[in-house]
């Protein structure tokens, strides 16, 4: 049994950095990102095509990397979480938590019993095809999968106290193009009310023992989410780096032609 080597620094409220990928489902991908000295890696199901039998590949690639696999799933709801544990996912980031009711549904989704209602399947893909006391496999998956809320509406911003205190939310994640959405001041990060936004909910994750999460995409974002508070971050989007990179040397070449 592995365990999640990210998750102690994560809840530490160490700085805590990985990527997040939307595009580039690759076998390399994780040992790029490991290489590059990511500390996690969360795949993206909700925004693309990626689905469980891909995802269980890309979690096999994982295996004896320094880098740990999580999934954001599409909605926080029982047939998602568990198969994506199931497959090996050392972490779940739920979209649009609005509730306290929400996230312990959640939480028990994501946790064998007594602690949950998460129902039974060792010796596969998240036990590494080992055998083993399945006691002491419950206790270690429970303690080892890191869950991640994300607050990206209006709703969740305003339930957020309540959300925070749920036991087994280990990190709150703020979404910033839906909570700007869902605010009404779409794309507008630089609006007041968006900035305090951000730094309740940094403050209220500090205030209950919970990290705050954030996806930056540049260093401006990195800088900015780190002074707020932010300590795990993921830095990028496989696509935009790319499409950066690229349009750079691009241009270089273009330029001297």
């Amino acid at each position: 049994m592995q365990p999640n080597l990210a998750k102690p620094s994560v809840l530490a409220g160490e700085t805590v950095v990985g990527a997040m990928t939307f595009e580039f489902f690759s076998p390399g991908m994780s040992a790029i990102l490991a290489n590059a000295g990511c500390r996690f890696v969360i795949y993206d199901m909700e925004h693309t095509g990626l689905g469980f039998e891909t995802l269980k590949w890309l979690f096999a690639s994982c295996r004896g990397l320094p880098i740990e696999p999580m999934v954001r799933v599409p909605r926080g709801e029982y047939t998602w979480l568990a198969r994506a544990l199931d497959l090996g996912a050392r972490g779940v980031m739920i979209p649009m938590v609005e509730s306290a009711a929400q996230a312990r549904a959640i939480v028990e989704a994501c946790r064998y019993p007594p602690e949950g209602r998460r129902g039974a399947g060792f010796g596969f893909a998240q036990c590494d095809y080992r055998g083993g006391d399945v006691g002491q496999k419950m206790r270690l998956y429970n303690e080892r999968t890191l869950v991640i809320a994300q607050i990206e509406t209006e709703r969740g911003l305003a339930e957020i106290e309540a959300i925070a205190a749920v036991d087994g939310v280990d990190v709150l994640w703020v979404g910033h193009f839906d909570l700007s959405n869902f605010m009404g001041i779409p794309a507008q990060f630089d609006d007041p009310r968006f900035d305090a936004a951000m730094r309740h909910v940094a403050e209220v994750a500090r205030r209950h023992g919970k990290a705050a999460g954030f996806m930056a995409i540049d260093r401006a974002w990195i800088d900015r989410a780190r002074a707020m508070g932010y300590t795990m971050i993921a830095v990028g989007t496989d696509v935009g780096l790319l499409a950066d990179a690229t349009r750079a040397l691009v241009d270089h070449a273009a330029a001297r032609a």
